[in-house]
């Protein structure tokens, strides 16, 4: 805004230049509304010496030089004018006041241009005056606004008109100012060369929204049909608003993903897509894409669009959540402890969503947690029965994955009922079933015959493991006799358990223990039992009479009522003592753990040693059938 309160310039120059020399002054340009009038205000002078009587003025048209017959706006002498400025020009000044202002009235826009002044004062006292005034016939009103107006800071837009029409005087009014603020009208304005302006001031206090308002101002004339408009367009500077964010994005890990990210600022704001303080993606523009081809899970998490100018900044962030299945468990816990213990184990994974996590072992379920990466499970005492291979399984709607551990719970040995000894015919086998972790040593003891076998004998121990179960075999041959008791023992670092085991299968063990020669004995005494019953049977048809009574019958005699005394007790004791001798020299030799001796070693005892069971069957067989 232009605030004039000073002298025009040119006249105090013409108040310092009196003296006597040629000059002119006047506005170097001035406007004025097209079909109004202008004055342009004119002072000239010339040396005193001269004293003419009479002064005189011409005006000319866009050149100084009467040479060039430029065309005549005024001329004092004559009255005679270039047929454009007919009843257009008079001067309004007085040339003997050395005043040379001219009117020039109806104006068409051919009239702007040039106008230059000739003073003549008769004969050679004429001067052409280099001074000049360039009028500018306009058809808008001039709105001022600042260079730069600012988002909520107070700004003043003026509109100025020209006022130089001494005939006809301009009211000003604003166009689309409401929301803006009330106009207030400073007047009539004197500028620095004399010339003068209406202003009218509009303050405000302009939003972001004002940006390319367009706000106008209109001259009108009192008493005439003269309407002039003039508009001018604000631009409001502000900083960035974003105002276009995707809200939270879910994608399957492997898809595209497109962020968008749009700021509304003037001017136009810096755009970027950063994450954890890495710039992605750059660009002075109103929206930027931010495109990630094939998303993995690295790539969730939080993304920030930053928006900056020079008037401020804007931020906001997304969230980008990549969906996939679980990934493979890890599990950190004791995978080894002792019976009796309390085991924690941690099974964790990582998914999106969070997974259903479960352990379970043999198909049985022993601890689940739903929409948990973490899953505990506390086995307060472990038992041998908690041994074995565990899964943990994580899933959700985009997969499924599992880990297997081991468990492993360490136990003094125990020995199972499947634990005895079986004999058929001249073998004894033993069976030592032992669960232990770890591993047992197992040894086979005879304690009737002070003897112990151990699996480093692999000639009569043959052992295998399954799991937790170890089973040794002991191998007897040539058992002819009843076999010894045989006792097993399991040992390893948390204790050691013995049993005695137990013989199955009663007629076996018979059958096993009577052997070969039992059998033919046996098979004596039922024919002698029958031959018995048949002879009796004989007599009593022979003798049987009518007279006799029931009561008169004599006893019958079974053969399980007869034993001979001596002859077993003392076969048994031999038999033992024989069997001794071999498992003691077994001690010293490495074996054949033969435990029985042949019938020939029978046959080579003394004459008086020689009454075996068989020979005493035999003959007693004999003696009933006599």
């Amino acid at each position: 805004m232009i605030f004039l309160t000073a002298l025009p310039l040119f006249w105090i120059m013409i108040s310092a230049s009196r003296g006597g020399h040629w000059g002119a002054w006047m506005p170097s340009s001035i406007s004025a509304f097209e079909g109004t009038c202008v004055s342009i205000p004119c002072r000239f002078d010339f040396p005193d010496e001269l004293r003419p009587a009479v002064v005189h003025g011409v005006w000319y048209f866009n050149s100084p030089y009467p040479k060039n017959y430029p065309p005549v706006v005024f001329k004092s002498r004559t009255q005679v004018v270039h047929e454009s400025f007919q009843g257009r020009s008079r001067l309004l000044g007085d040339l003997g006041l050395r005043n040379c202002t001219l009117l020039l009235s109806s104006l068409s826009p051919e009239l702007g241009g040039k106008y230059y002044f000739r003073g003549d004062l008769g004969g050679y006292n004429q001067y052409t005056f280099s001074e000049h005034s360039v009028l500018d016939i306009i058809n808008t009103p001039n709105i001022v606004v600042p260079p730069e107006v600012v988002a909520g800071t107070e700004v003043e837009v003026s509109c100025m008109v020209p006022d130089n029409c001494p005939e006809l005087r301009p009211e000003l009014s604003w166009l689309g100012h409401e929301g803006l603020g009330e106009p207030s009208v400073l007047g009539r304005l004197r500028e620095d060369e004399g010339t003068w302006v209406q202003v009218s001031l509009l303050h405000f206090v302009p939003t972001r929204e004002a940006n390319g308002h367009r706000l106008g101002c209109q001259a009108s004339f009192p008493n005439t049909t003269l309407q002039f408009e003039g508009y001018a367009s604000l631009d409001v500077k502000y900083p960035p608003v974003i105002v276009e964010m995707n809200s939270s994005v879910e994608a399957i890990e492997g898809s595209h993903v497109s962020l968008l990210c749009g700021a509304d600022s003037n001017p136009p704001p810096l755009l970027t897509w950063m994450r954890d303080g890495t710039v992605l993606r750059e660009a002075v523009a109103e929206s930027l894409l931010l495109e990630l081809e094939e998303v993995t899970p690295a790539e969730d998490g939080v993304y920030a669009c930053l928006a900056e100018n020079a008037y401020g900044q804007d931020n906001r962030t997304v969230e980008l959540s990549v969906m996939y299945a679980p990934w493979k468990p890890t599990v950190n816990g004791t995978v080894v402890a002792v019976e009796g213990e309390t085991v924690s184990i941690l099974c964790s994974t990582q998914s999106n969503p969070d997974p259903i996590l479960t352990i379970f072992k043999e198909k049985q379920i022993l601890a689940t947690v739903i929409y948990e990466s973490e899953l505990q499970l506390q086995l307060p005492a472990v038992s041998p029965e908690d041994d074995g291979e565990y899964w943990c399984v994580a899933e959700n709607q985009y997969g499924q994955r599992a880990t297997a551990f081991n468990l492993s719970v360490e136990f003094a040995p125990m020995l199972l009922l499947e634990s005895h000894c079986a004999a058929a015919r001249d073998t004894v086998q033993c069976l030592c079933v032992v669960k232990s972790n770890p591993e047992p040593s197992v040894a086979f003891e005879l304690p009737s015959r002070n003897v112990t076998v151990n699996e480093s004998e692999r000639e009569f121990v043959y052992s295998e493991r399954s799991g937790l179960v170890l089973t040794s075999i002991l191998t007897l041959r040539g058992q002819a006799q009843a076999p010894p008791r045989i006792i097993c023992t399991a040992r390893n670092l948390y204790g050691a358990k013995s049993l005695e085991l137990p013989f199955q299968g009663a007629h076996r063990l018979m059958w096993a223990k009577i052997g070969p020669v039992g059998a033919v004995v046996t098979f004596a005494i039922l024919i002698a039992i029958i031959c018995y019953i048949t002879q009796t049977r004989r007599k009593k048809n022979v003798t049987e009479s009518p007279s006799f009574s029931a009561g008169d019958n004599p006893p019958v005699l079974f053969s399980s009522d007869f034993r001979i005394s001596g002859a077993p007790e003392k076969y048994e004791s031999e038999r033992r003592l024989g069997s001794e001798r071999r498992l003691l020299g077994l001690r010293g030799e490495p074996p054949e753990l033969d435990l029985s001796y042949s019938h020939s070693d029978l046959g080579k005892r003394p004459t008086k040693d020689s009454y075996t069971l068989t020979e005493e069957l035999a003959e007693y067989a004999e003696i009933r059938v006599k």
